[in-house]
């Protein structure tokens, strides 16, 4: 190998890293002067919605009085686990995780994925998406962990998510189309994977309620 083609090499290698990590740099800094971290946005149904700076600031692990893991603050899975235990007071078995790993695709639609306490339903189910319900959105290139948001409402052919950390100057609402194909129901946009529901009373699982402490 010539030294021309070692030299080569080594550039296509160094570039894509010293890329990510000048990304990663500037995704800890806060570019917006019209917030503080930390500082209340929104709320839904009584659970606040925080801002968080930069997509990947993180400031520190949120705790329950008793040790269940609500998530990193204020992170977008922050949000939904802090939601889901403060509204309906429900723990999920596994309460670590990125956003992207709230779906299991190995779960069925409308069955219940286990890790989570909820059921799941893929992007296409013949059960609608509702209100309350969590949404999980895939990654993408700039984005390897996903995201994740709860449905604040449902209109004919729009809904409505609330979500933390969508970045310094998104807005914590956002509107998003669906609509119903031959018995089927599509959330049109390219990166929702599904949605999760807790289950009726009489369907939910004592045991589902004891949070495993997965460490990651």
């Amino acid at each position: 190998m010539n030294k021309r083609l070692r030299i080569a090499l080594a550039a296509g290698l160094l570039i894509p890293l010293a890329a990510l990590a000048v990304f990663a740099a500037v995704t800890r800094l806060d570019p917006n002067p019209q917030h503080a971290v930390g500082e209340p946005l929104d709320e839904l149904n009584g659970v606040v919605i925080y801002y968080n700076g930069g997509v990947n600031t993180v400031q520190g692990r949120n705790l329950t009085q008793d040790g269940y893991n609500l998530g990193l603050r204020y992170q977008c899975v922050e949000f939904v686990k802090r939601y889901y235990f403060e509204r309906h007071g429900h723990r999920m078995p596994d309460s670590y995780g990125h956003a992207k790993d709230f779906f299991d695709p190995q779960v069925g639609d409308g069955a219940l994925n286990a890790r989570r306490g909820l059921l799941q339903f893929t992007n296409g189910s013949t059960a609608p998406p509702q209100a309350d319900d969590l949404l999980v959105f895939a990654p993408s290139l700039l984005n390897r962990y996903g995201h994740v948001a709860i449905i604040a409402s449902v209109g004919s052919d729009t809904l409505e998510i609330a979500q933390q950390n969508p970045g310094p100057f998104a807005s914590a609402r956002e509107s998003i189309p669906f609509a119903q194909r031959e018995g089927r129901w599509y959330i049109q946009h390219d990166r929702v994977r599904g949605w999760l529901r807790l289950p009726a009373a009489d369907e939910q699982n004592p045991t589902l309620d004891q949070s495993v402490g997965l460490i990651q």
